[in-house]
């Protein structure tokens, strides 16, 4: 972990339903010799100061990784506000120092290394404000920066049946931070590319094939 960002914990969203994938969990789906979950923790650890899994059901499924697993505080599939609102409480409770999570999807292991500081610096000043990551003109919803402070709202506006996330993050002020392609085997390639289908895996394994060669 990273003593520099002490003030941001990261959350790694593992709550995903993965229809698409044919149900389970894809962060645990091998890609390049190892689950797709490690590269994501790999990217993340270095640049916040406490981790956590977010993932409901049996979080011994989890332990080789070596960190807290914090299901869902709401009952019911309700969407990824449900994590980031279980992300809030572990850290106000467990990393007391953190103003802010960093949230990152379990199936996204190609994360910028910068990713927890460009999403600080566009929020600089705005302390109820909510940095989320965009590339290619799109905004990625579960890759974002959230004040911890605005777990209370969060959970009551959840209470009232609001379930998108821009629906909630529109009330406090969504900033969208863009990201430039990474350059991979001679293509320019989404940092936040993620792997929903199983043809997406495989294009996810060819490119960190090539680029381990």
């Amino acid at each position: 972990m990273s003593a520099a960002g002490a003030e941001v914990a990261g959350v790694i969203l593992a709550g995903g339903q993965s229809r698409r994938m044919g149900g389970g969990d894809k962060g645990l789906l091998e890609l390049a010799g190892k689950p797709m979950l490690a590269h994501v923790i790999c990217r993340l650890s270095a640049q916040v100061g406490a981790l956590v899994i977010n993932a409901n059901g049996d979080p011994q499924r989890f332990a080789a990784f070596g960190l807290p697993v914090v299901p869902d505080t709401v009952g019911g599939f309700v969407g990824p506000l449900a994590g980031v609102l279980a992300g809030m409480r572990w850290s106000a409770a467990n990393a007391p120092a953190a103003r802010w999570i960093v949230t990152a999807a379990a199936d996204a292991p190609l994360l910028p290394g910068d990713l927890v500081e460009r999403l600080r610096g566009a929020v600089a000043g705005r302390p109820r404000a909510v940095a989320l990551a965009q590339s290619n003109g799109e905004l990625h919803p579960v890759i974002g920066l959230w004040p911890v402070a605005l777990a209370d709202d969060l959970e009551h506006q959840l209470a009232a049946g609001v379930r998108k996330v821009l629906a909630w993050t529109d009330r406090h002020g969504t900033v969208p931070v863009p990201f430039a392609a990474t350059r991979m085997c001679g293509i320019d390639i989404d940092p936040f590319f993620n792997a929903n289908t199983p043809q997406e895996l495989g294009q996810l394994r060819a490119m960190l094939g090539r680029a381990a060669k």
